[in-house]
This record gives structure tokens, C-alpha cells and sequence, in this order.
């Protein structure tokens, strides 16, 4: 069976699209993927794309929508897996922060605010983006954390941590030492 541009037989272009997209992202920005590209990597015809993307905004939705997946399941996993409330916020806080460190471009795109407007995310970015809030809320206020405003903090910190350490100003362990210790100061100690 042939795969190439003159006789696409994947089954699902919306899938092959989409996993050439991902992979493209690893090397490249958002911004700089265009439709042709993606295309080319998943072996189809130039024009295959605008049947799954209406267009490059689309495409760029997308990208955002599964790095936004992605990153949640690497922070619930990291809350899973902790041993206590504490430890689930500050390993959360961690896995946000490698995340950001190892999908660099992926990080990006689920907050460039031309791509996911603020207020307007899309319907499938919404309930991702209020999961991810639960889960970071969750383990704050299980690890005694009890104001909105100190909630809000802890995701500011491991999101600053995470922007500053992939654009290079310090290595991850310096960020995940940071991330630890301010939250461990945030975080009170309880007896359990």
C-alpha cells in the first residue's frame, strides 16, 4: 500500500496531522510551523492539512490543546505518586516546572495569549486549563495552603521558575531547588 502524497491510506489524517504537528514542535516554535510543513512530515499532499486545520491558527490550537493535556498528566502524575499533601505540592510544582524545561515549545504555545486568548480558551482548552487549576489548587490547600491568593502564588512561582529556567538563566536543579524550598516556606507545616 502506498503512503505517499499521491495516494494518502493512513485512515486517520486527523491523527497523522497531529502527531507530525507534536513532532515538529519538539524542534521548532509554534510560530514557525506552517501548514505545508506539517504536511510534508506526515507524508500528504499540501493541501491535506486544511481538511483537519481551518487554518494556521487552528493548527496552532491545537498544538497548544495536547501540550496543555500533556502537562496535566504530568502534573497529576507527579501529585499521585507523592507520599504526602506536602510533597504533592512541591513535586507538582516540580513537574510543571521539568515540563516547561523538556517541551520548551509545547509550553509556549499553551500560553501565547494569540493562540489561547485569555478568558476565551477553547472548548477543549477550557476544561484542561480548569483541571490543571484543581489539581494545583487541590494540593495546596491539602498541603495547608488556604487563600486564593496563595494558590495563585504557587502557580506563578513554578510557572516563572519553569519560563526562566528553559530560556537558560538557570539549570533545572537550581529551579527545582528554588521551586522546593519558597514552597516549602509558602506551605505550613501540619502534623498529619
Amino acid at each position: 500500500m502506498s503512503s505517499s502524497r499521491s495516494g494518502y491510506h493512513h485512515g486517520d489524517l486527523a491523527h497523522a496531522l497531529e502527531a507530525a504537528a507534536m513532532q515538529l514542535l519538539v524542534d521548532k516554535p509554534a510560530q514557525e510551523i506552517s501548514l505545508r510543513e506539517v504536511a510534508r512530515a506526515a507524508d500528504v499532499s499540501h493541501n491535506a492539512p486544511y481538511h483537519h486545520f481551518s487554518d494556521r491558527r487552528g493548527l496552532l490550537k491545537v498544538l497548544a490543546e495536547r501540550s496543555m493535556a500533556d502537562l496535566v498528566v504530568a502534573v497529576r502524575a507527579a501529585i499521585e505518586e507523592a507520599s504526602d499533601p506536602r510533597s504533592a505540592a512541591i513535586e507538582g510544582g516540580a513537574a510543571y516546572i521539568r515540563f516547561a524545561v523538556e517541551h520548551p515549545h509545547g509550553f509556549d504555545v499553551i500560553y501565547d495569549p494569540t493562540v489561547c486568548i485569555p478568558g476565551e480558551p477553547s472548548e477543549t482548552m477550557a476544561p484542561l486549563i480548569a483541571e490543571l487549576e484543581e489539581l494545583l489548587s487541590t494540593a495546596s490547600v491539602a498541603a495547608g495552603l488556604d487563600s486564593e491568593s496563595g494558590v495563585t502564588g504557587v502557580w506563578g512561582l513554578v510557572h516563572g521558575l519553569g519560563t526562566l529556567c528553559a530560556a537558560g538563566h538557570f539549570s533545572l536543579d537550581d529551579a527545582l531547588a528554588a521551586s522546593s524550598e519558597a514552597l516549602g516556606r509558602m506551605l505550613p507545616h501540619r502534623l498529619l
